[in-house]
């Protein structure tokens, strides 16, 4: 039996409409939260980690943690797996992530107009001002989900077996529309659709096993034959190949293991492998701009991926949206003083391991912070060496606590 995956923007009664195919059908229901759980037993992370991903939120320090491609390469492992079975439907971002060339998978996009999805937020009791705010942040994650995995258009009719619009069809009309596809023949599975997911199960097995050891690479499998390709200039090739096809080839199923170069190798960008082993998610918070932003730089320069905000309450909201792991605080901030951010961050989120960096410091300061729980007190001017050494031992303070 077929696999119907549903796509479509916030507010358009999806979830209701998948729920009616699939009792009407008898199928079985996942929305994006099922997929990311299954994804998280799957690599047993956090189930965040891949909700995240799927709802099109990006972490600011990501270009250092490549949590999105991650999350990206197990949710495809967890839609994989789901290919191997039937009599289901899917619901929600993951759709996109289905790949299109699977005849038993009947492809569904249901979109509406504006106004009829800010009514539809609406009438969940949200005025108009904040339906509004929430339509443009899905719709901007949307469109940054869409770029990532490389879809031009998501909306594009040519995507889709069945595109519907909830504006000009009931709840009923559009659940009919599905299921009277979904019985047809044509989606039934075949040799040649199974064979298509099978290869593209082990292309997701191998991205994730190369995203796990910081690789960033485009993947495909065909017959057990996987073909990685590389898109960014690489100054000792044979090194990565070598490399590559030790992590690849030991995989079950793979018979053979292509490493080539795409059209992006001759661009000037040079290709890192990520270094998971370093501070990624460091926050730096100071209002001195120029300081901190430097001391950001130097650190990139070092691999230690940061972020940087200029006061206490804007450091206490992206801790609650984007918990880092270490915490580079000085105590002189406009507002909200270093002392309380620390006593506020401590208190609500232990395991953020904080820095105290101060300038105007006292020895009282200094006693109160460690009660409080600061991991170190230091003094600027600061020696690069010394502050880099500090934050690694946090960092590794901060990993030892989530495990």
């Amino acid at each position: 039996m077929a696999i119907v995956t549903i796509f479509a923007p916030s507010y358009c009664r999806v979830s209701e409409l998948a729920q009616k195919i699939a009792s009407q059908l008898g199928y079985d229901l996942l929305g994006d939260n099922d997929l990311a759980a299954a994804a998280a037993r799957r690599f047993n992370v956090a189930p965040e980690k891949i909700a995240k991903t799927v709802s099109g939120r990006v972490s600011a320090f990501n270009r250092f943690t490549r949590e999105r491609e991650i999350g990206r390469s197990r949710l495809a492992v967890a839609v994989a797996e789901t290919l191997q079975k039937d009599r289901l439907v899917v619901f929600g971002n993951s759709a996109l992530v289905f790949p299109k060339n699977i005849s038993h998978v009947l492809s569904v996009c249901v979109s509406a107009p504006h106004s009829f999805r800010l009514g539809e937020a609406q009438k969940e009791g949200l005025d108009e001002a904040s339906a509004q705010k929430i339509l443009k942040r899905d719709d901007e994650r949307l469109a940054s989900l869409a770029g990532f995995l490389a879809i031009a258009d998501p909306f594009d009719p040519g995507r889709y077996d069945i595109t519907l619009s909830m504006e000009k069809h009931s709840l009923d009309e559009a659940a009919t529309a599905v299921i009277a596809q979904a019985r047809r023949d044509v989606v039934l599975p075949t040799s040649q659709s199974t064979a298509m997911a099978a290869d593209f199960a082990l292309a997701a097995h191998a991205a994730a096993a190369l995203t796990a050891e910081g690789h960033d690479l485009e993947v495909s499998a065909e017959n057990g034959e996987v073909c990685v390709t590389i898109n960014s200039h690489v100054l000792m090739l044979a090194r990565l190949e070598e490399e590559i096809k030790a992590t690849v080839s030991g995989l079950s199923g793979v018979k053979s293991v292509t490493v080539k170069v795409g059209p992006g190798f001759h661009k000037s960008d040079i290709y890192r492998k990520a270094d998971f082993s370093l501070p990624s998610r460091v926050l730096l918070v100071d209002d001195e701009r120029q300081f901190v932003e430097t001391l950001s730089d130097r650190l990139s320069m070092r691999d230690v991926g940061s972020a940087v905000v200029y006061n206490g309450e804007d450091a206490i909201s992206f801790v609650k949206d984007d918990e880092p792991e270490v915490m580079l605080l000085d105590l002189n901030l406009p507002g909200m003083n270093g002392i309380e951010v620390l006593r506020k961050v401590k208190q609500d989120h232990p395991k953020v391991e904080i820095i105290i960096l101060t300038g105007h410091g006292s020895a009282r300061d200094e006693a109160v912070c460690r009660e409080l729980g600061a991991f170190a007190y230091l003094e600027k001017p600061v020696n690069i060496d010394v502050l880099a050494d500090t934050m690694r031992l946090a960092n590794e303070k901060a990993r030892e606590n989530k495990c």
